[in-house]
Formats: C-alpha cells, sequence, structure tokens
C-alpha cells in the first residue's frame, strides 16, 4: 500500500515537517560538496564560475533549453537572446585555452525537461577539466572522487550500508570497476552486433537496428532513427544492468554520438566518449575532447539540422568558442557528473528532491 499522498495533498516543500524529513540528506549533500572541493584543491585544480547565461546553451539535439532576453542596451534596438546553459562546458574550455590547465565548477545549469525521480529542470553539475591527459586520467579521477563522497555521507543513511544505493541495488566504489565498451554491451546483453549494424558509422540507417531490435522484442516505430533505437535498448536491455555491485565505465561509444569527443585513434568506428553507471544510474558523461575546429563547425552545423528536422529550430553555434579553438584548445579530456545523483546514491535515496534544499516552482507539491 501506498502511504504517500497525492500531489495536490502534500504540504508546502517548506513546511518545517518535510524540511525536517530532508534535513539529514541535505547536511550530507553539504558535507559531499566540501570533500569534493578538497578533493580538486589537493590535486591542484582550481575552482572557476563561468556565466549560466551564454549565447548558445549547448547544440546536442536531445538537450532542450531554456531562453530569455538580455536588456537592449541602446534605446529601441531589440533585445540580444540568450539562453541558460545546459552545461558550463563552453566557457571552461575557453579557460583551458587561455592557460588554465586543470579547473572544475560545480555549476548551476538548466534543462527544459519533465522532472521525475532522477531529473530536475535546474540541478547541479560538476564539471572538470584536465590538459594533457585522456579519457583513462578522468575515469581515475572518478574512482576516486566516489569512495571520498561515499565515505563523507553517514552510512546510517543507507540503512548501515557502505555502499552506494539506488533502485533496490547497491555499489561499492572500493570494488573493481567494471571497464566495457559499448560493443561489448550490446553482445553481452542483448546480442547484437552494434557495429554491424552501421555499416557508415558517422551517419548510421535504422534498417538494420530496427531489425535486430524486433527480434530480441524490442519495440520500434516509423521514423525511428538510428539514435532512437539505439537509446531504448540501452534504456529497456543494458542500463538497468550496469553499475550493480561496482560502478561501471561504458566506453567507445559510436563515432556518430561524439558530440564533443574526438574520434578514436585505434577504430574509427568509436569515439573518446565514456559514460558512468552506479546502481543501473547513468552518473556523468566524458569526453577525450576535440580539438579541430573545422571538425567541430562540422558536427555543429549537423547538430544543428537534425534539431530543426525534430523540433522546427535550433539553437545558435557559439563562434567564440569556435574561435578559442581555432586560437588553440590544448589536447584534453573533461567529464559532467550530476552533483545531485552522486549524493542520491550516497545517501541512498530514492527521489532527486529528497536531496535538494528548494525544487523549481511547479516541480512539486
Amino acid at each position: 500500500m501506498n502511504d504517500t499522498p497525492p500531489k495536490a495533498m502534500q504540504s508546502p516543500w517548506w513546511r518545517p515537517d518535510r524540511v525536517a524529513a530532508r534535513l539529514p540528506r541535505l547536511r550530507a549533500r553539504a558535507a559531499i560538496a566540501g570533500v569534493v572541493r578538497g578533493f580538486f584543491a589537493a590535486r591542484d585544480f582550481v575552482e572557476v564560475e563561468t556565466p549560466a547565461l551564454q549565447i548558445s546553451p549547448g547544440l546536442e539535439p536531445s538537450l532542450s533549453a531554456f531562453a530569455t532576453e538580455m536588456f537592449a542596451p541602446f534605446g529601441d534596438a531589440p533585445g540580444r537572446p540568450l539562453y541558460l546553459h545546459t552545461s558550463p562546458e563552453f566557457a571552461m574550455k575557453k579557460l583551458l585555452v587561455g592557460g588554465v590547465p586543470r579547473l572544475f565548477q560545480m555549476a548551476r545549469v538548466f534543462r527544459n525537461e519533465q522532472s521525475s525521480k532522477i531529473h530536475h529542470p535546474e540541478f547541479t553539475m560538476l564539471e572538470w577539466y584536465r590538459a594533457g591527459v585522456g579519457w583513462r586520467e578522468v575515469a581515475a579521477d572518478c574512482e576516486a572522487l566516489l569512495v571520498a563522497a561515499l565515505d563523507a555521507a553517514p552510512a546510517e543513511l543507507r540503512d548501515g550500508v557502505n555502499r552506494f544505493k539506488h533502485g533496490g541495488h547497491d555499489c561499492d566504489p572500493r570494488a573493481t570497476w567494471r571497464y566495457l565498451s559499448v560493443a561489448d554491451a550490446f553482445q553481452d546483453y542483448c546480442g547484437i552486433d552494434l557495429h554491424a549494424t552501421a555499416p557508415e558509422p558517422e551517419r548510421p540507417s535504422p534498417d538494420l537496428l530496427a531489425v535486430e531490435a524486433r527480434r530480441i522484442g524490442v519495440r520500434t516505430g516509423e521514423g525511428d532513427g538510428w539514435d532512437d533505437i539505439f537509446f531504448r535498448l540501452m534504456l529497456e536491455r543494458i542500463e538497468p544492468r550496469l553499475g550493480i555491485g561496482a560502478p561501471c565505465v561504458l566506453y567507445d561509444w559510436p563515432v556518430s554520438m561524439a558530440a564533443l569527443a574526438r574520434r578514436g585513434a585505434v577504430d574509427p568506428r568509436v569515439c573518446d566518449r565514456f559514460e558512468l553507471y552506479v546502481c543501473g544510474l547513468e552518473l556523468a558523461n566524458a569526453f577525450g575532447e576535440l580539438t579541430d575546429v573545422a571538425e567541430q563547425r562540422r558536427r555543429f552545423e549537423a547538430d544543428i539540422a537534425r534539431r530543426r528536422a525534430l523540433r522546427g529550430a535550433s539553437y545558435p553555434i557559439d563562434e567564440d568558442f569556435l574561435a578559442a579553438l581555432e586560437y588553440g584548445l590544448p589536447d584534453c579530456a573533461g567529464i559532467a557528473l550530476g552533483f545531485d545523483r552522486l549524493v542520491m546514491l550516497a545517501t541512498g535515496a530514492e527521489a532527486i528532491e529528497d536531496v535538494l534544499w528548494a525544487p523549481v516552482a511547479g516541480t512539486t507539491g
């Protein structure tokens, strides 16, 4: 029996009883934030702050941003459209170009998506970049950081278990981490040779992957693209099995999903990208960063075309970001980690609102 009252019957989030129920996890959140800052300070990272208002919020077709308008500076001149960033990535890479070799940020970011147990439209992103390294060094950062974060939260919040907990699963960051390629994950959990379904890796057709999906009982729809079917297989058959017992680094993503990652040096069908999973929950997304300005412009233009086809409109390119790449982005790697989700896992919370001091208006009862 579910004893939780419907939203319409719940008291406001600021009522003392509801604050008190969250307070142990909120205190843990503050402790984890302090540990994170100490972790990076001990490794010679500098904490930076960049503007949330940007010319371009990011161009990945799957992300939706919040738009605003800057006050017209001169008389009746039209205002300038700006967007709340979906990630501080562009600004932080400009600082890499400017000569800051190790930097991190606890940024408030904004994604115009429906709230759920694991997503809130305004949330905290822990993002960091390192010059002169590849994605495996960033994965090593994660291995140490997750242990430190878990140790900062009282074990009694996880029923005395010194492991991450979520969705009926637990995960020990001190255990040997699993490193699994995307192609191996599809083979192991779906019996699908993923690369065989994409003979043109940069522009894969959905036809072959749709046949394989239907073969194992995963639905496909008319108009589905290759990416749509890929993510449906991920969500239904693969993600729930990742990061159980020990964290999982899922690496070597298809090159068609490279975004701002460079192409793999050994296998051109993949890119230098990984996602981190704990208890079946995606926690972070990392790239060995693309430094080729011409290739980045080509990808941005392709993303704009896809977004216009899907949604009828897109966002502008940040030309200043491309100018910074042309000036010289050093070889580097970076990662975006959902800080709220990290706190959820470290405190055994089942919903993101359990670890937020206050929700965005209108998203909760």
